[in-house]
């Protein structure tokens, strides 16, 4: 969390501007010189962004490699949240990997109903979240299963930034070629099946890469080092519940984030599955801090130290 104890009453950095610097900490965090222990980030009056040292018209944010944070300027509540919220993905470098996971659920835990329907159990404030966290990652991750049921694009519409690689976990390779990741070229698209699989016929333009699978499973370990080896250092696993579940059971996954939705199902595909316990004491409880996402509560989990 942020230091926001200079701050005074009146307010300059709202969401729109620390957008603007989440960004250019982003692409000072993919540069190929390490970042400092402590650095600024400066933001001038036209909302230009800079790591520059700031001039007398400047804001400046000073940011530890780490991911803790000082204002120098004052900074709306809504924009600190943007800062605490965010920076660990858009610090994510090859010093530093960050793997993180997104749900969206019901009061009871569904996240789609049995048919696969899921547009949408959350509202559109949760969508400008995850485009958000594809902006600031480097490959956003989902399952077959998503692709099948949403035919998604897994770009950055709702807001200004980067589209990531997208990379689809198909196995056993079920998805047909005319599904639109596959086939719009909005960004770079990797499809990682079992290494047998790799040689058969491509995926419209997608690059299909061979991974190695145990118990008919990828190997997530594998997955994720074949990622780093290309530069992909912050990977967002966006669904679905097998996949975010498979990511969490591994202990391959630094935030969980589930987003949960006023609405009640009663039925349908769960979101968390792992294997059963016998007690209380064996389940899961990590440190989280909650944000309000118009009716939506997401609960950002730290799962790390």
């Amino acid at each position: 969390m942020g230091d926001r104890s200079r701050a005074p009453e009146e307010i300059a950095v709202g969401p729109e501007l620390a957008w603007l610097l989440l960004l250019e900490l982003r692409r000072r965090a993919r540069s190929p010189a390490p970042l400092p222990d402590c650095f600024s980030l400066s933001l001038d009056t036209r909302g230009q962004s800079s790591g520059a040292p700031a001039g007398p018209r400047s804001t400046v944010l000073e940011i530890a490699a780490d991911g803790s944070w000082a204002a120098r300027v004052p900074v709306a509540e809504s924009g600190a949240e943007l800062f605490d919220l965010y920076l660990p993905m858009a610090l994510a470098r090859r010093e530093r990997p960050f793997t993180a996971a997104h749900l969206g659920q019901s009061l009871d835990g569904r996240i789609a109903t049995l048919e696969g329907a899921s547009s949408y159990v959350n509202g559109p404030e949760n969508l400008i979240h995850l485009h958000r966290m594809r902006a600031l990652c480097d490959a956003v991750l989902v399952g077959a299963s998503t692709v099948a049921c949403d035919n998604p694009q897994l770009t950055t519409r709702r807001v200004v930034g980067p589209n990531p690689v997208r990379v689809i976990l198909d196995p056993r390779r079920r998805l047909a070629s005319t599904c639109r990741v596959f086939q719009d070229r909005a960004a770079p698209t990797l499809v990682l099946c079992d290494a047998p699989l790799a040689d058969q016929t491509s995926l419209g333009h997608a690059e299909v890469i061979g991974i190695p699978c145990r118990d008919h499973r990828l190997d997530l370990e594998a997955a994720l080092r074949q990622l780093r080896a290309r530069g992909l250092f912050g990977v967002f696993v966006e669904g679905g519940g097998l996949t975010v579940s498979a990511f969490l059971e591994r202990g391959l996954l630094d935030r969980l984030q589930i987003a949960v939705a006023p609405l009640i199902l009663g039925s349908g595909r769960p979101g968390i599955t792992l294997p059963p316990i016998r007690d209380l004491s064996q389940g899961l409880r990590p440190r989280h801090r909650r944000y309000a996402m118009g009716e939506d509560v997401l609960f950002d989990c730290g799962l790390r130290g």
